[in-house]
């Protein structure tokens, strides 16, 4: 059971975000992937925001991830699914597969990217490379040296997340060990989106990346 792949072109930057409005001007900065993460949110209020989620990312062509909430992004035919360590412990990985939707895992540690690399996802995220305050941190920073080494033994594409900004990407960038670098307060200012920001993060991984 191997997951389909996300296409030739690098994923990229690759914004997370908590409302699907904000996915209109990182596509339009030249954003081609996104995760919506959606949390505390009424059941209907959730599946409108996936829904308005997945129109917005179709009308861009973009490659759209639906973290954690999979049977609404199979409903609704999400391009992929992002789960982490303790989401594929609950979640159906046979019915996301037969759907024919990607599927994303986090890691955290090298017997997690075992775990991950059993079930041959799209890609494998890897993170906190730095300390980060988008979420509680549960892990210690993962590291560039060791981004690099764990990069090393997985044949997937790799995502890099956590901690990861216009004054740290380029580290990262030139390990040449991330497919994508993830991140959520990285693309934004004051809450909303940054196109300066998002185009300046776009170019630096563009220039440097394999």
């Amino acid at each position: 059971m191997k997951f389909k792949n996300c296409g030739t072109t690098p994923l990229g930057i690759y914004p997370v975000v908590d409302q699907a409005y904000k996915l209109e001007s990182l596509y339009q900065s030249g954003i081609t992937t996104a995760q919506l993460r959606v949390k505390n949110r009424k059941s209907d209020e959730l599946e409108n925001e996936i829904v308005e989620a997945i129109k917005i990312s179709e009308k861009y062509d973009a490659r759209l991830f639906v973290n954690d909430f999979w049977e609404l992004a199979i409903k609704h035919n999400a391009y992929g699914i992002h789960l982490g360590q303790e989401d594929i412990l609950i979640a159906n990985i046979e019915a996301i597969y037969q759907a024919g939707i990607r599927l994303g895992i986090s890691t955290h540690t090298t017997d997690e990217i075992k775990i991950a690399l059993d079930i041959e996802p799209s890609y494998v995220a890897i993170g906190p490379i730095y300390e980060t305050t988008s979420k509680k941190m549960v892990y210690n920073p993962v590291g560039i040296e060791d981004l690099k080494r764990w990069a090393d033994g997985v044949d997937y594409p790799v995502v890099a997340i956590g901690g990861i900004n216009l004054d740290t990407i380029q580290s990262v960038v030139n390990t040449k060990s991330a497919n994508g670098i993830a991140m959520i307060q990285g693309v934004l200012e004051e809450g909303e989106v940054s196109k300066r920001k998002t185009i300046k993060l776009i170019e630096t991984f563009n220039n440097n990346s394999k």
